[in-house]
């Protein structure tokens, strides 16, 4: 087949993508094999291809393409997420754009507008994941919501609730008032805001003076309770065992004494809300405080409140001030700057609320999740991780797992006419327990009322490794005996608390045993500047025209080039260039390789034979390198050695060593080995590199239909010759030297040269051949002393000369070196300024300072050079 000019992507990725599906060469079945099993993390139905996605999933195809190779079974096993609060607030955005209330319908009406939203949208970013190359097993395609799912998360429900580790109560919870639902603790994303700080005076009841209290949201004294002082504190003691009437609402409150004031913010005092503070909430349980929620769910004033009734939240902190400062109740105003809490999905700040909700007991479950973590039974990568994890599950809290949402596994739960409820997997055993409990056998599912209420999103996804193989509701299948535990995790850390943990608990309560082996924590993709990419910004690049403008292979590798484990991506469109231009280098090694006019009689030259022995060698330590990277999660670094191995070692050394002269052929063998190397090199690179890769390795030699270089086994297993290889690193200095030479001196590549070896060189007496093919020598011969007019230098403590007896002016030589001189001279100065600028040294990042002082090493060994090539000159 005739290769094109160019390498074209778009030519070869469709093309191959459908092959591999028509093959079904991403089929996994539970056969005799090891099973390497990878789940994906579920990205939301709502969502669409982004370059968090693009990172985690190139990553994992990474891996599953390399497990394959390696002759296991691999397993990816793809998926989507519900996302209740997410999903419900776009089709509530949709009927409103229909003119359509969410309040206007019934539950039963509500999801059918939510299903077709969901089959529409659903699966369009599993169908952006193909174009990257994303080589998962489709015919597995799990979504949180459907049949085996859904009822694994109620049999789960049930089941904890029996235990007792599920119950019901009012408790203070995060409350984000415009999706009207309650969120954890870890949806909560706290941002430092410069707001101020408002002293509010209390009356002192019975008394003519004022208790002053520093607050930064006078819009919640309508739910004030106590004041409250520190016990220890000499400034305030004159208010002990006293009231205080609340400013504007005239209520006179007790002020109760507790060492959690702290004494030094504002004056010392406290007000006391307990219905909309975490911290007063607890002060209220202690001191057996009322009560008053003076907000309503969208975060308007209540009725209780009395004041300001139906008014938003923060118009009534704009306007309360204005009412206190008229009151003569508003002692001042200081700018202040405190964290606030905003919620993860809809933006706005949370509210804390006390409210009916539903809890999942989480002491037991971080015990049995914590150990096998911190004793590496599981291990994370990179490691550090493991504070961060051991940090939360000391500190858990119970988590609230009810949501007041329509979208989502609806509350297994039925209320019963006298009040009470029972917990069941479905309606016929919830009427039977309903009789039971009641001792009324005359009850019909019309008197049990469901709760409205559906479970976290994450209560779903906590199960993905076991319910995509159906291990909740069928543990001993044959699936869940040969793919679980699954091998690899591949997530962010943002989710380590809402996720990662929470399977572990899952796996640890269910199965008995980790979810997965191993987790692999990749960093947050932030555009040069070290911002995050949002689309806010604007700085996030289109995935999907990335793909476009430099193949997926481009982008992978561009992706990957920038990806060290569990650090940052400051990813840069130019790093996506690189990879297109590696395709293209890559294709343009074979084109030149397929070029070639080969003979069956032609000898094999000295030189090339060294060169494959030299190659094959260094193939193998890149390759057992490779692995040893695989195997610790450096995937990043193993990409660049098999870069390096291909451009440098391959492509500028290797092809050069072994390249017919001009209208000669080249002997079979030769040939034949170099195709066998590029057969190996296509291997490594495969899953980086997929599309490419398959593509010429279908030309390297004949195949048969259905064959893929995706299942061809990694066969490069012998072992590298170190000692051979040392001697041609000390070859190819000696190469480089004699060309810089000859690019100095102005002498064409075709004017032959001879080398003299000041004193005896293993390396060099060995690899002779080589040098005489690489640099065009008549000859190399051992020498006491270096001839006059020669180019030296030196390799390790060896000295060589090239003679040059007349082939140059010297005079013009000597001008010509002189003007080198004075340019790099000047060049050296400006390099010793800048390091010797204080300011610079102490700000600039490490690496450009080590790369301003190689700059001047570079510099003075230079000019030491010319110097001393001008005075041989001068002689």
């Amino acid at each position: 087949m005739e290769l094109a000019s160019k390498y074209n992507p778009t030519d070869v990725e469709g093309k191959w993508y459908q092959y591999w599906m028509d093959n079904k060469l991403f089929s996994s079945k539970p056969d005799g094999r090891e099973a390497y099993t990878i789940v994906i993390p579920p990205p939301n139905v709502t969502g669409v291809l982004h370059m968090g996605h693009m990172l985690n999933n190139t990553i994992q195809d990474i891996l599953i393409r390399r497990a394959r190779m390696e002759g296991k079974n691999a397993c990816w096993v793809p998926g989507t997420d519900h996302a209740s609060i997410a999903t419900e607030a776009k089709v509530v955005n949709r009927l409103a754009a229909q003119g359509i209330k969410k309040t206007d319908l019934t539950r039963e009406e509500f999801l059918k507008y939510a299903w077709e939203w969901t089959e529409e949208h659903g699966g369009i970013i599993l169908k952006q994941l193909r174009t990257l190359g994303a080589s998962c097993d489709w015919d597995r395609t799990a979504f949180t919501m459907d049949e085996i799912r859904s009822e694994s998360v109620l049999h789960v429900f049930v089941d904890l609730y029996k235990k007792g580790l599920i119950y019901r109560g009012v408790r203070m919870v995060n409350w984000d008032p415009q999706a009207l639902t309650a969120v954890s603790d870890e949806e909560v994303i706290y941002k430092e805001e410069h707001g101020k700080l408002y002293y509010l005076r209390y009356k002192i009841e019975g008394e003519e003076g004022y208790a002053v209290v520093a607050t930064t949201r006078p819009e919640t004294i309508m739910g004030d309770t106590a004041m409250c002082i520190n016990p220890n504190d000499p400034k305030n003691a004159h208010l002990k065992g006293k009231k205080v009437i609340v400013p504007l609402v005239n209520r006179a409150v007790p002020v109760i004494e507790d060492d959690y004031v702290d004494v030094e913010f504002g004056t010392g005092c406290l007000k006391v809300t307990p219905a909309h503070d975490i911290n007063d909430y607890m002060l209220g349980e202690k001191h057996n405080l009322p009560t008053i929620d003076i907000f309503n769910d969208n975060g308007t004033i209540s009725e209780s409140g009395e004041l300001y009734i139906g008014m938003d939240r923060f118009a009534v902190r704009k306007q309360i001030v204005k009412d206190l400062e008229a009151a003569g109740l508003l002692e001042k105003e200081e700018a202040y700057t405190n964290k606030v809490g905003y919620s993860e999905r809809t933006s706005v700040v949370i509210e804390p609320k006390l409210s009916m909700q539903w809890f999942l007991k989480m002491e037991h479950l971080a015990e049995i999740a914590l150990k096998p973590v911190m004793n590496d039974e599981l291990k994370f990568y990179p490691p550090k991780y493991k504070n961060t994890y051991n940090h939360w599950l000391e500190n858990i809290k119970d988590w609230c797992i009810s949501r007041q949402l329509w979208w989502g596994h609806r509350i297994p739960a039925w209320f019963l006419p006298e009040g009470g409820y029972v917990v069941a997997k479905d309606e016929q055993e919830a009427l039977q327990l309903a009789k039971e409990k009641t001792g009324n056998a005359n009850l019909t599912l019309g008197d049990l009322r469901q709760d409205e209420d559906c479970l976290d999103t994450w209560f779903s996804s906590w199960l993905w490794p076991i319910s995509l193989f159906n291990g909740i509701l069928d543990p001993n299948n044959e699936e869940m005996k040969y793919y679980y535990p699954t091998s690899d995790l591949v997530t962010g850390p943002d989710i380590i608390f809402f996720w990662v943990a929470r399977m572990i608990m899952a796996g640890y309560e269910y199965e008995g045993e980790m979810p997965f082996k191993n987790v692999y924590f990749t960093g947050i993709v932030r555009d040069k500047q070290g911002r995050k990419m949002s689309k806010s910004l604007g700085n996030s690049p289109d995935p999907l025209e990335l793909i476009e403008k430099y193949g997926a292979d481009g982008v992978r590798m561009g992706m990957m080039l920038a990806a060290p484990a569990g650090n940052d991506i400051l990813f840069d469109e130019a790093l996506c260039e690189q990879g297109r231009n590696f395709n293209n280098k890559i294709w343009n090694a074979f084109r030149l390789i397929r070029g070639w006019e080969v003979s069956d009689t032609a000898e094999v030259p000295e030189s090339s034979r060294l060169a494959m022995r030299w190659f094959e060698s260094i193939q193998n330590r890149t390759a057992a390198e490779v692995a040893d990277l695989f195997s610790k999660y450096r995937i990043s670094e193993a990409l660049m050695a098999v870069y390096k191995l291909f451009w440098d070692e391959f492509s500028s050394w290797f092809l050069e060593m072994i390249k017919p002269a001009y209208g000669q052929p080249i002997s079979r063998e030769v040939l034949n080995t170099t195709l066998g190397f590029m057969d190996n090199l296509l291997k490594l690179l495969h899953p980086f590199m997929p599309f490419i890769t398959e593509e010429l390795w279908q030309q390297v030699q004949e195949r048969k239909a259905g064959e893929s270089i995706m299942v061809s086994p990694l066969t490069i297993s012998s072992k590298a010759d170190e000692a051979f290889i040392q001697s041609f690193d000390v070859v190819k200095e000696v190469i480089s030297n004699i060309r810089n030479i000859r690019l100095q001196k102005n002498i064409a590549q075709k004017e032959a040269l001879s080398l003299q070896v000041v004193g005896i060189n293993e390396a060099v007496a060995a690899l002779t051949p080589v040098i005489l093919k690489m640099c065009n020598l008549t000859e190399v011969t051992t020498v006491e002393s270096a001839a006059e007019a020669s180019g030296t230098f030196m390799v390790g403590t060896t000295e060589f000369a090239v003679p040059l007896g007349n082939m140059i002016d010297a005079e013009a030589e000597i001008a010509r070196m002189e003007a080198e001189l004075k340019h790099k001279e000047g060049f050296l100065q400006g390099v010793l300024k800048k390091l010797s600028n204080e300011k610079f040294v102490n700000s600039a990042p490490a690496a450009v300072i080590e790369m301003e002082r190689k700059k001047q090493a570079d510099a003075e060994s230079i000019i030491k050079s010319l110097l001393e090539s001008i005075a041989a000159l001068k002689k």
